[in-house]
């Protein structure tokens, strides 16, 4: 068994090395609700998940920009080089995230930036 089988088979399946070489290494595995996961861990990956589009990042920026105000989807494909389509499911990634909020005003809704979530993300990220 070569080295990479053997680290992928420990990170994956064992705390332990079966083999106890020195070529295999030690790493601790936690998984969700063990001792060793903390849920700020896995609210930063989610928001960062989130950001980890460049089109994603651009709306944000764009809804920073309108100050206290909102804009509907339109507005923002004005900006953004994207098709109509393509824009809504990045705001719906968003808006899962909590990121932005989204009012239905008629046919239309409008997006703001949630700065609550926006600072605790800053929060998190500062804690790396």
């Amino acid at each position: 068994m070569g080295r990479d089988t053997c680290y992928r088979l420990f990170t994956m399946k064992a705390k332990v090395c079966a083999q106890e070489t020195p070529r295999c290494r030690v790493v601790r595995t936690v998984s969700a609700g063990s001792p060793g996961w903390h849920n700020d861990d896995e609210e930063l990956a989610l928001l960062a998940k989130a950001l980890g589009h460049p089109a994603r990042v651009q709306i944000v920026r764009f809804l920073l920009a309108q100050g206290e105000g909102t804009c509907v989807c339109g507005d923002i494909c004005g900006e953004i080089p994207l098709a109509q389509s393509t824009v809504s499911q990045h705001l719906k990634i968003l808006k899962k995230a909590g990121l932005i909020t989204g009012e239905v005003d008629g046919p239309r809704t409008c997006y703001s930036i949630n700065r609550a979530r926006l600072a605790r993300c800053r929060e998190l990220l500062g804690a790396l």
